[in-house]
C-alpha cells in the first residue's frame, strides 16, 4: 500500500443548508495530504447545492435528478469514485464537523492492514458531545441495531456493523461484494453493507483516535426517521436473517403490530401512525 493512499470522501446532500456549510468547512481543513471531496446532491430545493459551489469550488459536484436516497445516491460517487482509482471511500454525513486529523487518524490506523474492509471514527453527538457511536451490533431479537456508547482505551477494536454517518470502505470491499444495496431507501443500509463485509471475511473496527460530531439533522423530522426506520429494517431481516430468526421474527412482529394497532386506537398521535403505514406499505410493496 503506497505512504498516503487516494481517498474520496462522499458526502451526499438532500436539503442540507443549515448544516452544510459547517460540514464542508471542517473537512476541507483535515490534515491527510491525498483526498478529493465528491458532493452529490440529491436533488435540493434549498440552495444548498448553490452555496456549496460558491465556498467550496474545489470540491467534485455530482447533480443528481431526484431524490435517490441514501444508498443508491451514495452509489452515484462510489461509482464515480472508483473509475477514478480510489483506494479508499470514505461515506460522511452533511450534519457532521470532524477533528483536523480524523482522516489522518483513520489511515494510519488502516491503511496497511488489508484484512480491514469498513472503519469509523468514534461519534459524538454535536450538541451534548457524549458518544453516539463507537462500535454497534444487530439485536435479531429485537430487530433493530443497536449503537455502543463506550469508551474504549484500544486503539482499533471490532464491530458489529459501521454507521453510514462516516464509513471508510477499502475499495477491494466494493470490488468483492458490490455497491450499497439499494432497496434501503434510508437506514439499514450500513448494517447490511457491514454484514456483507464480514461475510467476505473483512473486518469491521472503530479507530478510538479519530474523533467527529454528528448534528443529527433527522431530529426535525422523527415521523419520516421512524418510517423509514420501521421500513427499511424489514427489509434487511427479510433479506438476512437465519431461519430460527425468521421464524421469531413473524411471531414477534405480530406482537408488535398488535401493540401499535393499540398504539394508534388510544394515542392517535404521527408516530404511531406513521409506524403502522410502514408496515402496510412493506406489506403491499415488493422488495
Amino acid at each position: 500500500m503506497k505512504k498516503h493512499p487516494k481517498v474520496f470522501i462522499i458526502i451526499l446532500n438532500y436539503n442540507g443548508l443549515d448544516v452544510l456549510k459547517k460540514c464542508l468547512t471542517s473537512v476541507f481543513k483535515i490534515d491527510y495530504s491525498n483526498f478529493e471531496i465528491i458532493l452529490v446532491d440529491n436533488n435540493s430545493s434549498d440552495g444548498s447545492l448553490e452555496m456549496a459551489k460558491t465556498n467550496f469550488s474545489k470540491a467534485i459536484f455530482i447533480k443528481n435528478e431526484e431524490n435517490l436516497g441514501f444508498a443508491a445516491g451514495n452509489n452515484v460517487g462510489i461509482k464515480f469514485a472508483l473509475e477514478r482509482a480510489a483506494d479508499f471511500i470514505l461515506l460522511l454525513n452533511s450534519d457532521v464537523e470532524v477533528e483536523k486529523n480524523f482522516l489522518t487518524q483513520l489511515m494510519d490506523n488502516v491503511a496497511d492492514k488489508e484484512e480491514i474492509g469498513l472503519a469509523s471514527p468514534v461519534i459524538f453527538d454535536g450538541q451534548t458531545r457524549e458518544i453516539w457511536f463507537s462500535g454497534g451490533h444487530i439485536n435479531w431479537w429485537r430487530l433493530k441495531t443497536v449503537h455502543e456508547k463506550n469508551i474504549r482505551t484500544e486503539k482499533i477494536f471490532n464491530s458489529g456493523f459501521i454507521t453510514g454517518c462516516a464509513m471508510l470502505v477499502r475499495a477491494a470491499v466494493f470490488q468483492k461484494i458490490g455497491l450499497l444495496d439499494e432497496r434501503f431507501f434510508l437506514y439499514w443500509e450500513d448494517a447490511d453493507f457491514s454484514l456483507k463485509s464480514k461475510k467476505a471475511d473483512f473486518q469491521n473496527v472503530i479507530v478510538s483516535s479519530s474523533w467527529i460530531y454528528h448534528f443529527e439533522k433527522s431530529r426535525e423530522n422523527p415521523e419520516n426517521k421512524t418510517y423509514w426506520l420501521v421500513v427499511s429494517g424489514l427489509i434487511f431481516f427479510q433479506k438476512n436473517a437465519g431461519f430460527f430468526f425468521k421464524v421469531w421474527g413473524f411471531f414477534y412482529l405480530k406482537m408488535r403490530k398488535i401493540k401499535n394497532w393499540l398504539d394508534v386506537k388510544i394515542k392517535k398521535d404521527q408516530i404511531s401512525l406513521m409506524v403502522q403505514k410502514a408496515y402496510r406499505d412493506f406489506k403491499n410493496a415488493q422488495f
